[in-house]
């Protein structure tokens, strides 16, 4: 493996961060590394929030990190730009939120990787979606048109290594070569053996403590009390309900 690939290799998500301080020239070169990003139609549309308060930082919703970049779908730059030149472009529909995803995402990857490469760890979290949305538009002072803030990025440094590093699905039912193929009843059993192999660390508890209740498979666990699979009906009308204020669902 080139030094690009292992680095991927090496990314691991970090929920406890230490104090010590990211220099101010490697976050600026994570945020260099993310705009450099592929975008559509050479917008890109998003912004990045950086924050370095540690009051704020320290809050339960960035996990301690030493700093966060929240990434945003965002097309007020865009507007405003075409606006200044007499111009006027149509951003407000669920086409444009996609794209602008698209473009958020593949940025905010981006920077992940160039942290790792520069030894600072990272967690993703859509830890803002858990809080009161109006609330994190006031504390980002974000525009109450035409931006969402779609994924948050800590960054630092570990207090201790994790123990083991989370594996990952890579065969039938991830990869499809030519098109999509559905799971046989003989692969979908090896996707269920492989998270019950604890050696694979592919789920979010270990064996001992599905097993303790009762449980034939880790999938039985998740499935059935995983609260994350729950979906809460209220936060989701939440979202829908800010998606819709700011413009990227329509009314009807």
């Amino acid at each position: 493996m080139n030094e690009t690939i292992k680095t991927i290799h090496s990314m691991r998500s970090i929920r406890n961060f230490s104090g010590k301080e990211i220099p101010s020239s490697e976050l600026k070169a994570v945020l260099n590394a993310a705009v450099c990003s592929a975008n559509a139609s050479a917008r890109q549309s998003y912004s990045i929030i950086v924050i370095k308060d540690r009051e704020i930082l320290d809050g339960a919703l960035f996990y301690g990190a030493n700093k966060a970049l929240v990434f945003c779908v965002d097309y007020n730059r865009i507007m405003d730009t075409a606006k200044h030149l007499n111009h006027s472009i149509e951003s407000g529909n669920i086409l444009r939120f996609i794209t602008g995803s698209t473009d958020t995402i593949l940025a905010a990857q981006t920077a992940a990787i160039a942290a790792k490469s520069l030894g600072i760890d990272s967690l993703f979290t859509n830890s803002l979606h858990r809080a009161n949305l109006t609330e994190v538009y006031k504390l980002l002072k974000l525009p109450d048109q035409f931006c969402f803030p779609l994924i948050t990025l800590c960054l630092g440094y570990p207090t201790t290594e994790p123990s083991i590093k989370k594996g990952r699905l890579r065969n039938s039912g991830i990869i499809h070569y030519a098109r999509y193929q559905r799971l046989t009843t003989e692969e979908l059993n090896k996707i269920v053996n492989e998270y019950d192999d604890e050696k694979n660390h592919l789920g979010i508890i270990p064996p001992d403590k599905w097993s303790e209740m009762g449980f034939d498979h880790y999938l039985d666990w998740f499935y059935t009390k995983w609260p994350g699979l729950a979906a809460n009906k209220s936060k989701v009308e939440e979202i829908r309900i800010i998606l819709k204020k700011v413009g990227f669902v329509p009314s009807a």
